[in-house]
């Protein structure tokens, strides 16, 4: 069993001022189109920052397709992570409860992910003509199948619902807001045989931009004609997941919203979002200071310590360096060396680092983590956890 060597977490969130605040119990009274319900809301929220979940916990009626439909474990993060930091700008933390999507079901996604069908096509998928509300362009059929996938690429990869539950009086909640992420392929790939090669169309982003608003349009007009939805607010956001081969998500680039008693998007809002890698000849290119930072603190551990590779994997808002994660792996030889490199680096971190920056370190091996260290904005001391 490992143990911290570290200082409590509890005296730190103290010390930091982002203690959970703990209170009761609240029950109160779910409302439905059809139905009530009891539910409970969490009897504490660690900060302003994080949404309370209303229990009992409600999966999404999609559960387990974005792992299917997204090309990489970084991007199926960032969709669900970033969908609700875009939420924050239309349904505050502080009066809204959060709840997984339960108004699309698994066929109605996956059939809006499928192509549009010719009447042929339908049939030979067994499908009825209901069904022929694919999101996707139409393949005709015609010409090579290169020329086919250039000319009409997939372009839809997934559709996330996020829910957001509001209080209507002391004891009651109901549905507030929906949050819609449109999951969008920056590479839409292929095969020519069955079992054969993997090819690649890259989709630029401006064309990807204008499809993606496009499919927006529509599935704003098929929400609005649910039930479920009538006199409810939805946000649809766009985001443009990176290749299969990507070690930094995609990103969030724009939003809209769908008022509550309109069927039509109000103007698109510019999301300014983006990860880099570092070190990279982009990071290089785009954040000169900030791979240099990096450059620099990546040659002080290689100096004294040997590594097999220290990367980081930075997050730009307002392209302004906010968040930076670094991993580093390494083969120690003993507790006393890791205790010693984990120290060596905590005091790089704030050597080399502007103190805007928030900062998190994994140090690991063959045989695991073997150390965590983390820097939040204006913090005089990094926060260390050495694993036992």
């Amino acid at each position: 069993m490992k143990k911290w060597l570290a200082v409590a977490l509890a005296a730190v969130l103290l010390l930091t001022g982002c203690a959970p605040k703990f209170e009761k119990n609240k029950e109160v009274v779910q409302k439905t189109d059809d139905k009530t319900e009891k539910a409970f809301i969490p009897n504490y929220q660690i900060s302003n920052k994080y949404y309370r979940t209303i229990l009992p916990f409600k999966p999404s009626k999609t559960r387990g397709m974005v792992v299917a439909n997204l090309n990489s474990r970084y991007d199926i993060k960032e969709f669900e992570t970033g969908l609700m930091r875009i939420a924050k700008s239309e349904y505050s933390p502080e009066k809204y409860l959060f709840q997984e999507g339960q108004i699309l079901d698994k066929k109605t996604v996956s059939l809006w992910l499928n192509r549009k069908y010719t009447a042929k096509q339908l049939k030979d998928e067994g499908l009825e003509a209901s069904d022929n509300i694919g999101l996707n362009p139409l393949d005709d059929e015609k010409g090579s199948i290169d020329d086919r996938n250039k000319k009409n690429p997939i372009y839809l990869a997934h559709v996330l619902e996020q829910d957001y539950l509001v209080k209507t009086d002391k004891d009651t909640v109901k549905l507030g807001g929906v949050m819609i992420g449109l999951a969008l392929n920056s590479v839409h790939y292929y095969q020519k045989e069955k079992y054969g090669a993997t090819y690649e169309r890259k989709i630029p982003h401006k064309e990807l931009k204008a499809e993606g608003e496009k499919i927006a349009a529509e599935v704003a007009r098929r929400l609005r004609g649910m039930s479920e939805l009538k006199g409810i607010p939805v946000t649809i956001a766009l985001f443009e997941q990176e290749s299969k081969s990507s070690v930094v998500p995609g990103n969030f680039f724009e939003y809209a919203t769908v008022d509550a008693n309109s069927s039509s998007l109000n103007a698109w809002e510019p999301v300014k979002e983006k990860y880099y890698l570092f070190p990279d000849t982009t990071s290089e290119k785009d954040h000169r200071d900030d791979w240099t930072f990096f450059m620099n603190f990546k040659q002080d551990v290689e100096k004294y310590f040997s590594s097999n590779g220290v990367i980081g994997r930075g997050f730009y808002k307002d392209d302004q360096l906010t968040d930076l994660r670094i991993e580093i792996p390494i083969q120690f030889y003993g507790e006393a060396e890791a205790i010693g490199f984990t120290q060596y680096v905590a005091g790089l971190i704030m050597d080399n680092f502007p103190d805007y920056i928030s900062i998190e370190v994994n140090i690991t091996s063959v045989n695991g983590p073997e150390a965590l260290i983390e820097k939040k904005p204006k913090e005089k001391e990094p926060y260390v956890h050495i694993y036992k």
